[in-house]
């Protein structure tokens, strides 16, 4: 009997010690570690420049003042539509003349006594002309007389003829003087014109006439610059006219080492410009030039203008206008089929790029070569396969052969 109560203890407790054994190696075995996976796939692959935008019409027409004068008030308004040579945008006043002084106002006066003079003694010359032209007429007829009846000799009939001539030259060189006296007075008097003395202007044919202002060409007003009726000088602006229709394309201002990147032709993708669907679009024009200029925090960049034109019909993008924020993702490299990596499993392992990849539930270090990457995605040229699963974000206590098991968020 005691025996056999020895036996039971002595069973119980190896019992007890192998439950605390295992639960003790349960507790305390290496779990694998949680990690975050992903595969690699093939897929199209682009490496695109993102960069903020606006729309301009490509030939935007400034319509300016022709010579200085009195601007109407401007009766048209932005998003008017004109066309060329028939609307009137604006219209125009010459401008008044300004007031004289005592001392200018003398001064022309004397101009108008001395032109006045130079006329009468330019009449009195004409008359004097007129004068030996008759009397050069009346030897001539004279002289051709003589010589019919052969009393005079031909060589005074040649005389007479020059004489007749020289007179009657005289006569015209009298009248054009005289047009010219009469040109000079009517410039002296000119020069007395104010703006306190309308009916002279009015007698001397210069009164205010309405200049109108033709669209020159066939579009929409895009901004009135001067709306309200004031006095410019020649060549002042006063709106600007553009085609929003046909004539819109898009400046993108790119950091100068993305530029270097973006080739003409290449295509562009413009999203966040108001509409539903994204819009094609293509790169006309990288300019050659960079421009300083320095960013919300201050950072001094090189920027450079590249002009996009749109691939898209103009119907797919009605209501944008001149002047509009679009956002632009230029195109500078894409493959149609291309094995690729998520980003985010790559990491710098001994100057070269390497991938965790998942094995029967172990991480496996593989180096890999890659090419562009978008900072998404990135292809790979070799060192993993279609569908193998990678670690994402592999942490730095990660190493070879370690097991791992994929986490799971609900």
């Amino acid at each position: 009997m005691a025996k056999a109560k020895k036996r039971s203890r002595l069973i119980l407790t190896a019992v007890s010690a192998l439950l605390v054994i295992g639960t003790l190696t349960a507790a305390f075995w290496p779990k694998p570690l949680l990690v975050d996976m992903g595969v690699v796939t093939r897929e199209k692959l682009q490496l695109t420049i993102a960069e903020e935008g606006r729309t301009r019409v490509r030939d935007a027409y400034v319509v300016s003042t022709p010579v200085a004068g009195q601007l109407q008030r401007v009766s048209v308004q932005p998003g008017d539509r004109v066309v060329r040579g028939e609307t009137v945008v604006a219209h125009m006043r010459p401008t008044n003349p300004s007031a004289l002084d005592v001392r200018t106002r003398e001064q022309a006066q004397a101009a108008v006594t001395a032109a006045e003079a130079a006329l009468r003694v330019a009449r009195a010359d004409l008359n004097a002309a007129l004068a030996n032209r008759d009397l050069s007429q009346a030897e001539l007829a004279r002289t051709e007389q003589l010589v019919k009846r052969e009393i005079s000799s031909d060589a005074a009939l040649d005389r007479a003829r020059q004489a007749a001539r020289v007179t009657a030259a005289n006569v015209d060189t009298a009248e054009a003087a005289i047009s010219m006296r009469e040109a000079e007075i009517t410039n002296a008097r000119a020069q007395l014109i104010g703006f306190d003395n309308p009916r002279l202007a009015s007698s001397l044919g210069t009164a205010s006439d309405d200049i109108p202002l033709y669209a020159p060409t066939d579009g929409r007003i895009l901004r009135v610059v001067q709306q309200s009726e004031t006095s410019l000088p020649a060549g002042a602006p006063i709106m600007e006219i553009g085609n929003i229709e046909n004539d819109l394309e898009i400046v993108v201002e790119l950091l100068s080492t993305d530029a270097v990147q973006v080739t003409i032709g290449d295509p562009v993708l413009i999203t966040d410009w108001g509409g539903a669907t994204k819009l094609n679009g293509e790169v006309i024009r990288v300019d050659p030039f960079g421009i300083t200029q320095f960013s919300a925090l201050g950072v001094q960049e090189q920027r450079v203008n590249a002009v996009i034109g749109f691939a898209s019909k103009p119907q797919d993008y009605t209501g944008l206008g001149h002047g509009f924020r679009v956002e632009t993702q230029i195109v500078v490299w894409q493959e149609q089929d291309t094995l690729v990596v998520p980003a985010s499993a790559l990491f710098r392992n001994q100057d070269q790029w390497a991938v965790f990849v998942v094995k029967e539930g172990r991480a496996v270090l593989r180096p890999v070569e890659i090419g562009p990457n978008n900072g998404f995605k990135a292809q790979v040229l070799n060192g993993v396969a279609n569908e193998e699963h990678v670690i994402l974000y592999p942490a730095s206590g990660l190493s070879q052969d370690m097991r791992v098991a994929e986490r799971v968020i609900n």
